[in-house]
């Protein structure tokens, strides 16, 4: 495919903005439409504006459409694109169940079009890199995989939208917890590095869920989740830490451990009998800018939605399960700061952190 490509993005504010900005950039690019009920923002006059998703894709001829909005819409938005023969960038979660994640494939194999998928970690080299150290032995034996982050997010994160801090809202799953929103990167990054796909990869899952924030889903989370072939994540995510720390995964070996910074895309090497580190730096690629090359047929995904099956089994699990614990008033500190309160959880850095190293939730920790 020769010529600029059009494209439109449906959800320009908030997140979305940044696809608008990208498109916009890009020279081989051209922003035809944006739909968002709240007006389009600020884009050329030559762009058109939708307040429906629906309708900009059905009424304007589109190359690829960017998804940025509300998880519940998202397989049905880019079902439609893909009939309307537009490729798509889907923002993560993807989808809220893996009958959803299995009718979106055969969809998207159907139209001959690709889905990419916003987790962005999975356009890094470090991915790559880091699944190959694991393998090599340069930390002995692979005991488990780890996934630790600690954010801070406000009682008003959890009220930004309607859908907000919800699992399930008028009868569709929704998925908005800390596990499956905010800090799905660190659990989908953790397992692209343990080679895990599909939604089979994925044979067992122990979620303990806790809250803090008067919320119908997550903010504090442990997940050991067992895979095909015997591998192990384990996974400690809160919103509620006193402030935000660099996300990362943890590969536990016999002989040492590996660190891999997602948002800084830096693999630390930790060698039994090494006084310190080694570390590396990759490089990361846009996932707009690869799914754009992939069009041109230049190179394959770099996170396909084949590849975030695994996730979204997980992600099921999450939202279909017990609702989350309620963890005790007594561990839960408020504080405000720049016109926001935020419910901190004394001792929450500790225990996420133990989840990733010993790979036992909170509930076997008897933490939290």
């Amino acid at each position: 495919m020769t010529g600029r490509l059009r494209v439109g993005v449906a959800g320009v504010h908030g997140h979305g903005r940044r696809h608008v900005d990208a498109v916009l950039a890009a020279s081989d690019l051209e922003l035809v439409a944006v739909a968002d009920p709240r007006g389009g923002g600020d884009v050329p006059s030559s762009t058109q504006v939708f307040a429906d998703a629906v309708a900009m894709i059905d009424a304007v001829h589109l190359d690829i459409v960017v998804l940025s909005t509300p998880i519940p819409t998202h397989a049905g938005l880019a079902r439609l694109a893909l009939a309307r023969g537009a490729h798509v960038l889907l923002e993560k979660p993807p989808v809220p169940s893996v009958a959803d994640h299995h009718e979106l494939v055969s969809a998207a194999d159907a139209a001959s079009r690709a889905v990419q998928v916003g987790f962005q970690s999975l356009g890094s080299a470090g991915v790559a890199a880091t699944a190959e150290a694991a393998a090599s032995g340069i930390i002995g034996d692979v005991l488990h995989y780890g996934a630790v982050g600690q954010w801070a997010r406000s009682e008003e994160y959890w009220r930004r939208a309607p859908w907000a801090g919800h699992r399930v809202l008028d009868g569709r799953l929704v998925a908005d917890g800390v596990a499956t929103n905010p800090l799905a990167h660190a659990i989908a990054t953790a397992l692209a590095i343990a080679g895990a796909a599909a939604p089979e990869d994925v044979v067992g899952i122990d979620a303990d869920l806790r809250r803090a924030n008067d919320i119908a889903t997550d903010d504090t989370s442990s997940l050991v989740i067992d895979l095909r072939g015997g591998a192990r994540v384990a996974a400690g995510l809160a919103a509620t830490a006193g402030e935000r720390h660099e996300p990362y995964v943890l590969v536990r070996g016999s002989r040492g451990f590996l660190v891999y910074v997602y948002t800084l895309d830096t693999l630390h090497v930790h060698r039994d009998g090494a006084a310190l580190p080694r570390t590396y730096a990759f490089e990361r690629t846009e996932l707009l800018d690869n799914l754009v090359r992939h069009v041109r047929g230049a190179e394959g995904l770099l996170a396909p939605l084949e590849r975030t099956g695994a996730f979204t089994r997980v992600l099921e699990e999450i939202v279909t399960g017990p609702p989350p614990t309620p963890i005790a008033p007594a561990l839960v500190r408020v504080e405000a700061s720049a016109g926001e309160t935020f419910r901190v959880v004394t001792g929450v850095e500790d225990a996420v952190e133990r989840v990733a190293w010993e790979a036992r939730t909170f509930r076997d920790l008897a933490v939290l």
